[in-house]
């Protein structure tokens, strides 16, 4: 009869904690070295068998981190595995959180060195962990990590996946907040995620909603900044912006009043509204570093948008041009010659021609700002679908009676499917009946 001796490998932690002491203690000599790594593997064991993981997480954690220059990648893998999983052995969601802050923090400490390594390892802690509060401040310190390391591509693609965290982590408006301005800051250097940048700091801005006017306040500096980018980017032409209480709360201020007006003409006005703002504040606009030209470029595409909306559906080339034509005088001259010929104002139109203006229509089009035809021997743009700058209660009311009519138009439909259905029915039943 065959006997089954239930056997295990030894536990990985005794000999990570004599291979990181002895290089630890490498060039100090054997006769002090030796002492002193025998003392950390006895305590080490002792801890082990009171179970003082905590305790042992530290103890490793002094060691590694000081061999963290000295050893390849590979190893420091394998040796921080190892400290993880200590995690694992803790059931108290407590404990495992204060293992989690212990650790987290201590590999966070250095982010200038090796930092692609020491992401890669938080990122293996957090897998080893279960509880929402555990993760959700490791996620924290990877961030922090990876934007203090300037090591952001590594973490990027997690920020797809943001919604489902936030499910998982349950966490509390602050920390919503802290989550999304700091994604929001790790995206803002990165050109080619401006507009996941915005994206995030709109969802910042959007938890001071219900929000007393103090808080509301902390959010200044962020909202004006929301709408900086907002008027920058060339491919961003609608937001919700003006319906955010920590972007409104601008609109009375006596410092950033102006930011909040520019935000209104972008999205509620045309192109002559933002001539007039430009030209009576350059200043505050080379301030934020807007350029003129490209701000013309996106209001005569958002003027397009505001032609479109109207109920006829159609726009014609006269009021396109009409529209899209006037340029302000140059802003550098502007002021004196406002005052050498005592006007408030000065405009003169730049002609704009049939083939620009079916090249603005173009251009509208492939923006996917508008659906439209163009009618050349009528000369009139028919507009079958135009997006909406702004989506508030009119929008609503609007879509509302909309559907409305689609509904009654498909009932009516039917009703009428269903007549012509039972005219054919009694048709064919009078035939059979002559032909018996």
């Amino acid at each position: 009869m065959t006997t089954v001796v239930p056997t295990s490998e030894e536990d990985p932690v005794l000999p990570v904690v004599r291979f990181t002491a002895d290089l630890s203690w490498a060039d100090a000599g054997p006769e002090v070295a030796e002492p002193q790594v025998t003392s950390l593997c006895m305590e080490a064991q002792e801890c082990m068998v009171m179970g003082r993981w905590l305790d042992l997480a530290s103890l490793m954690l002094t060691s590694a981190e000081l061999v963290f220059p000295k050893v390849s990648d590979k190893d420091l893998e394998c040796i921080f595995t190892v400290i993880c999983n200590l995690a694992s052995k803790l059931e108290n969601p407590d404990d495992e959180l204060e293992m989690a802050k212990l650790i987290s923090t201590k590999i966070s400490q250095q982010p200038n060195d090796k930092p692609a390594m020491r992401l890669k390892i938080l990122f293996n802690l957090y897998n080893l962990l279960e509880g929402p509060d555990s993760r959700f401040f490791v996620y924290m310190q990877a961030l922090n990590l990876a934007l203090n390391g300037k090591v952001i591509d590594h973490i990027v693609p997690s920020f797809k996946k943001i919604d489902s965290f936030l499910k998982e982590w349950n966490i509390g408006v602050k920390d919503q907040r802290n989550l999304f301005i700091t994604i929001a800051n790790a995206l803002k250097e990165n050109k080619s995620s401006a507009k996941d940048s915005f994206k995030f700091l709109t969802k910042y801005l959007a938890t001071f909603s219900g929000e007393d006017s103090h808080v509301i306040g902390e959010a200044k500096e962020e909202a004006v900044r929301a709408v900086i980018e907002f008027v920058k980017a060339p491919d961003t032409f609608r937001c919700d912006l003006l319906d955010m209480p920590a972007v409104g709360n601008l609109e009375k201020d006596a410092k950033y009043a102006l930011v909040y007006q520019l935000l209104k003409i972008f999205l509620t006005q045309r192109l002559d509204a933002y001539l007039e703002f430009q030209a009576a504040n350059s200043t505050l606009m080379k301030s934020y570093g807007l350029v003129h030209e490209d701000c013309i470029t996106k209001m005569r595409l958002m003027s397009l948008v505001d032609l479109g909306s109207n109920e006829s559906g159609q726009i014609p080339y006269a009021l396109i041009k009409d529209t899209l034509r006037v340029n302000l005088l140059s802003s550098a001259c502007l002021p004196h010659l406002l005052h050498d010929l005592g006007c408030s104002l000065m405009y003169f139109s730049l002609q704009i021609n049939d083939d620009e203006v079916e090249l603005w229509i173009v251009k509208a089009i492939t923006a996917k700002l508008i659906d439209c035809k163009m009618d050349q021997m009528n000369q009139v743009v028919i507009v079958s679908r135009c997006t909406e700058r702004i989506f508030g209660q009119h929008q609503w009311h609007s879509l509302r009676l909309k559907l409305a009519t689609w509904r009654g138009n498909v009932a009516s439909l039917i009703s009428t499917i269903q007549a012509n259905k039972a005219v054919e029915e009694g048709s064919q039943a009078m035939q059979g009946m002559a032909i018996r």
